[in-house]
C-alpha cells in the first residue's frame, strides 16, 4: 500500500509499506479521508520527540472496516475513532475521562497513523457514523470533538449563559473556526476571531458569521470579554487572552504552541480569573460530535480542503509555507 511517511524533519514522503494485518480485537481500516493536524505539522518540523522519523502520522480519519477480529464489528462498517487507545481501567477511564488515561498510547504516534491507504486499529476506539455521512465530513470528527469538549468544558465555568457573553477566540485554525462554529450553534451572539492569516479570517466571517481581527496589526481591547478561547498556545498569545479578559472571565487554553510561558499571575489572582487546560475528548465526546456534524451543528464545511493523498507532501509544504488558505486539509488515498 501507499504511505505518506515522516522521513525526517521538514520531509514527507510517499512510500510503499505492507497492507496491516489485524491483531486479536482489532479491525483494519480502509482510510477513506484523514486531515493533517497541528500536531502533525509540529512532527513534521521535528519538534516532537515522540514522533520519530520513519512514522506514519495521520490521526483525523474516517475509514471503512476491511478486516475485523472482533466479532462486534462487521467488513463494510464505515467509522471514525479514538485515536486515543485506552485502557479502560485505571482511575481515568472508569471515571469516563478515558482521555486523561495513564496508560494511554497514540495512533500515528506510538503506532502507524492513518496517513495510508489502510490501517489498524483497537475495535474498542471504533465510533461508527451514518452511511450518508461524506468521509471528509467524517474525518473532522477529531479536531471537531477537541473543540466540543473545550467549548463544554468553558460553559461550565462560565458565570452566565453563553448568548449572554462576549467570546474571543484567539486563532482561526481548524480547532479555533470549529470553536466559533459551535458557539454559534449554542446561541453565541458576541463572537470574535483573531488570526493572523487574511483567507483564515475571511472563513471565520462568512462560515461563523463573526467579528476578526488582525493581531499583528490590532490589539483586542482591554478587559473587554468574559471569554478568551486560546487556540495557538504561544507567549504572546496566552498574555493576550489574560489582557483581554474582564474580571472574573474564563480562559480555555488549547494550542500548545510553546511548552512554557510566563503569564500576569497579579491578574489572574486580583482579577479571579479562572484558568483551565483541556486536553482532546472523551468517547462521549467523539460521539456526541458526530451527532453534531450530521446535524449541521458546525456548518456546511465547505471551507474544507481536500488533496489526494499522493500530493501529501506537498500540501504539508504549502502548510508549512502559509500558502494553504483553508483551516484543514483533508488528504484522499486511493485504494490498491
Amino acid at each position: 500500500m501507499q504511505a505518506l511517511v515522516y522521513t525526517q524533519p521538514n520531509e514527507m514522503q510517499l512510500l510503499e509499506r505492507p497492507v496491516p494485518v489485524a491483531e486479536d480485537g482489532e479491525v483494519v481500516l480502509k482510510i477513506d479521508a484523514v486531515g493533517i493536524c497541528g500536531s502533525d505539522m509540529h512532527a513534521y518540523h521535528g519538534h516532537d520527540p515522540r514522533r520519530k522519523p520513519g512514522l506514519v502520522l495521520g490521526h483525523e480519519f474516517a475509514g471503512t472496516i476491511a478486516q475485523s477480529r472482533d466479532s462486534k464489528w462487521k467488513e463494510g462498517t464505515r467509522v471514525t475513532g479514538n485515536p486515543l487507545i485506552t485502557c479502560g481501567t485505571c482511575e481515568y477511564c472508569v471515571q469516563g475521562r478515558d482521555n486523561l488515561c495513564a496508560n494511554r498510547t497514540m495512533v500515528g504516534m506510538t503506532r502507524p497513523g492513518a496517513f495510508a491507504e489502510y490501517m489498524s486499529i483497537p475495535a474498542a476506539s471504533l465510533v461508527i457514523i451514518p452511511p450518508e455521512m461524506p468521509a471528509h465530513v467524517a474525518a473532522a470528527t477529531e479536531p471537531a470533538a477537541t473543540a466540543l469538549h473545550a467549548v463544554n468544558l468553558t460553559m461550565r465555568a462560565l458565570n452566565r449563559p453563553i448568548p449572554e457573553c462576549s467570546v474571543l477566540i484567539i486563532g482561526g485554525g481548524a480547532i479555533g473556526l470549529f470553536c466559533a462554529l459551535l458557539l454559534r450553534s449554542y446561541g453565541c451572539r458576541d463572537l470574535t476571531v483573531a488570526e493572523t492569516h487574511a483567507a483564515r479570517r475571511a472563513s471565520a466571517e462568512n462560515e461563523a458569521k463573526c467579528k476578526t481581527y488582525n493581531p499583528l496589526e490590532h490589539e483586542a481591547e482591554p478587559n473587554r470579554f468574559d471569554c478568551v478561547i486560546e487556540a495557538v498556545g504561544a507567549k504572546v498569545t496566552r498574555n493576550s487572552a489574560l489582557i483581554a479578559l474582564k474580571p472574573g472571565g474564563v480562559m480555555m487554553h488549547i494550542g500548545l504552541q510553546d511548552w512554557a510561558s510566563e503569564i500576569d499571575m497579579r491578574k489572574l489572582t486580583l482579577a479571579e480569573i479562572t484558568l483551565l487546560g483541556t486536553y482532546t475528548y472523551t468517547m462521549a465526546d467523539l460521539r456526541a460530535t458526530v451527532s453534531a456534524l450530521h446535524q449541521g451543528a458546525f456548518g456546511s464545511l465547505t471551507w474544507l480542503e481536500q488533496r489526494p493523498l499522493s500530493e501529501g507532501a506537498q500540501a504539508f509544504a504549502d502548510l508549512h509555507a502559509g500558502l494553504a488558505g483553508s483551516s484543514k486539509v483533508l488528504l484522499i488515498p486511493t485504494s490498491i
